[in-house]
């Protein structure tokens, strides 16, 4: 039923939430409540996410009345879609295998040509329509270059998978369809963007999926590969078929509510009234019908097979709108510019991926190689695996076992019947050295001569600027580790591992290190990682320090280099039970965001003093709600008493205003910043423990 209500389009996720079918669990919607709860407090961007969403709504009715009159030629759009596969070498970097069968799910349910469609309940067969939509992999990148359409980027975000995954990629959202795939889309299946909210924050358009809700094998199945249908129809501004949140009064309206009214729909004339479902139910009936559209695509049944031809005329409508320019998507030009118009079969780039690149001299030594050549099809390829055992093989995935300490190349090149294509990457499989050291430790670097074994271990993701031992600066004696990031390419990420640290039997220890970073401009987002793991084995995370939170020293345009004490700061992070083991590793992983040089020095593993690292100590920091118009409350938990200061500061540094130091008991603590005085803009909110600090970016809305 099509209503002539004015509605509200919500902002941020489109979700699916937990439910169990099929003998797995799958997800479900469930965070819709927290969404409006935000946008209650939100009112700016609220009303202009409105404002978008209701000058759409009003084409959309134009639209559809010409669709149903018959008014409007048939044709098929074409949207250009590139994946950013977000990884930290697990599960979720999906095979180019599994997200090519993403694709054919996807354009098989848009295309009415899935073979379970000879399924749908009877009465509703009429209405199963062709959407004449399809969606193609790039073939050519924003700069013109031949890509396959697919980025992999290694970052930890990937186990959060909000909408912070798209500042490490984001191609032209008016050219592309963005698909991030992840391990965790925010513990949802995946979240998309409607076009009114993509039309009012541009940098967030897009679809993220966690990995095993991506087409129909790998680490999906059929059942999951329905989701990106769900998350497309959303992209292209459809809503849940009970009509979810496209009401007045930002009230939340759950699937499969039974005391819904079912007056409130989904703005398309040809799906009846319904309550929703989260179970395949294909008697269920609700709202006075004889049975409920279970099967429809935007419902949460998990055995959805159609789109009818009321929700194809609104997502054509959508393609035929300038809002978030989903109108140029298809246009002739887009699609030779993005080269889906006609996509070259020449053999473009020689590829391949690799399972790992890191492994131990132990059991866990082996990598599994996979060619990515594209666009042609090889019929033979050749590599070569120096180091590597064996050490060539024309198979396409060959499994080698690495059993000596080193840095290792590997080649492939890949045959055509008329062409063919060689590449070599440098620096591809580290294989770390077997020699230990008892605690208590300490690295000041003044003895060490090599980053490449057996005292330390570096791993560049790339040819450029890796870790280097240096003279030109120091926090004591005369050496440290840097990395000369200030001309790094943007995206880079290089490892540093250590020896192994023999724990075993110890008890309360530390481990420090001091540091120095500068930022070139505020736009500088550069990250540090810190991970222990046991000999390659249970990697986990224990800091964490990106952009502002990370530099110590003023941003400086030219090349950083501490000249004092004052420029360094000192990490201080606790070793958890666990890893106290003869096996116990050390990993720094710093990412290039377009930053100044960084330096490490003085790292130190003991007796715990009881300092832990400010990350540690004050935990769940929240800032709501951000963004905000008149104030900001900040809550937090500490599991240490501490005194602490927190300000606000305008991205060049600047304090806007402080609040006095003042000492906090362990426990959930919240207060609140009056922000009346403060102009619109993105700032951040910066605690300070004297020697420490934490910042988190707040948004300060149109006054």
């Amino acid at each position: 039923m099509y209503t002539l209500s004015k509605k509200i389009c919500f902002l941020v996720f489109f979700v699916l939430f937990a439910n169990t079918i099929c003998a797995q669990d799958l997800l479900h919607c469930g965070a819709d409540e927290m969404r409006i709860s935000t946008l209650k407090k939100n009112p700016t961007i609220a009303k202009a996410v409105a404002k978008r969403d209701l000058q759409l709504e009003e084409h959309t009715k134009q639209y559809v009345d010409q669709f149903y009159k018959k008014q409007l030629t048939s044709s098929t759009y074409i949207i250009p879609v590139v994946f950013h596969v977000i990884h930290n070498y697990g599960a979720e970097n999906i095979s180019d295998a599994q997200i090519k069968d993403a694709i054919s799910v996807l354009n098989k349910r848009f295309r009415k040509q899935s073979a379970d469609t000879s399924t749908i309940v009877a009465a509703f067969k009429p209405l199963h329509a062709d959407c004449e939509i399809e969606f193609r992999l790039a073939t050519l990148d924003p700069n013109g270059n031949c890509t396959s359409g697919i980025n992999r980027i290694a970052s930890s975000l990937t186990a959060i998978g909000d909408h912070s995954v798209k500042s490490l990629i984001h191609w032209p959202p008016e050219k592309y369809l963005n698909i991030y795939v992840v391990q965790n889309a925010a513990g949802l299946a995946g979240h998309a963007v409607w076009p009114a909210d993509a039309d009012t924050i541009p940098a967030w358009d897009g679809i993220v999926m966690s990995h095993n809700y991506v087409g129909s094998i790998g680490t999906s199945n059929p059942t999951s590969s329905v989701v990106l249908a769900h998350e497309c129809g959303h992209y292209l501004n459809l809503h849940h078929i009970w009509g979810g949140n496209n009401v007045p009064g930002f009230y939340y309206l759950p699937c499969a509510d039974l005391n819904k009214s079912c007056s409130i729909d989904d703005l398309v004339a040809d799906t009846p009234p319904t309550i929703g479902w989260v179970t395949c139910n294909l008697n269920g009936s609700s709202c006075g019908n004889t049975v409920d559209m279970v099967q429809n695509v935007m419902d949460y049944s998990y055995c959805n097979k159609m789109f009818t031809y009321g929700q194809k005329a609104r997502m054509h409508a959508c393609l035929n709108d300038t809002m978030a320019s989903r109108n140029n998507l298809w246009q002739p030009a887009n699609l030779i510019a993005t080269g889906v118009s006609n996509p070259s079969n020449v053999l473009c780039k020689a590829d391949f991926t690799g399972s790992k690149n890191v492994v131990c001299a132990n059991s866990l030594n082996q990598v599994t190689f996979t060619n990515t050549s594209y666009h042609d099809s090889i019929v033979s390829m050749i590599w070569s695996f120096p180091g590597g055992a064996p050490s060539s093989s024309t198979a396409a995935s060959p499994v080698i076992t690495y059993t000596n300490a080193g840095v290792y190349s590997v080649s492939l090149k890949v045959y055509t019947t008329t062409d063919s294509a060689i590449v070599t990457k440098l620096n591809c499989v580290s294989v770390l050295p077997t020699t230990s050291v008892s605690y208590p430790f300490s690295e000041s670097f003044e003895t060490v001569n090599s980053l490449y074994g057996p005292q330390w271990f570096a791993n560049s993701m790339d040819t450029v600027n890796a870790w280097q031992i240096t003279n030109t600066a120091s926090y004591s004696g005369s050496v440290s580790v840097m990395l000369s990031n200030a001309n790094n390419p943007m995206e880079t990420r290089d490892e540093l591992y250590s020896r192994i640290i023999n724990l075993s039997g110890a008890s309360s220890l530390s481990f420090n290190f001091k540091y120095a970073f500068a930022r070139k401009d505020t736009s500088n987002k550069d990250q540090l990682q810190v991970y222990i793991g046991n000999n390659c084995a249970g990697w986990i995370q224990r800091l964490s320090l990106v952009g502002a939170a990370l530099e110590t020293a003023p941003i400086q345009s030219g090349s950083f280099m501490p000249t004092n004490s004052s420029q360094w700061m000192q990490a201080n992070i606790t070793i958890p039970l666990a890893y106290y083991t003869s096996t116990f590793r050390i990993k720094f992983v710093f990412s290039s965001k377009g930053g100044n040089n960084f330096y490490l020095d003085d790292i130190s593993i003991g007796n715990s003093t009881g300092v832990q690292n400010l990350q540690e100590v004050i935990t769940d920091i929240k800032l709501f709600p951000n963004p905000s118009e008149d104030n900001v409350s900040v809550s937090f938990d500490l599991i240490e008493p501490k005194e602490l200061s927190f300000s606000v500061v305008d991205v060049s540094g600047r304090i806007i205003f402080e609040r006095e130091k003042q000492f906090f008991s362990i426990g959930a603590h919240v207060f609140s910043f009056d922000l009346n005085t403060v102009s619109s803009g993105v700032y951040f909110l910066k605690v300070v423990d004297g020697k420490q600090s934490i910042a988190r970016p707040l948004v300060v809305g149109i006054k």
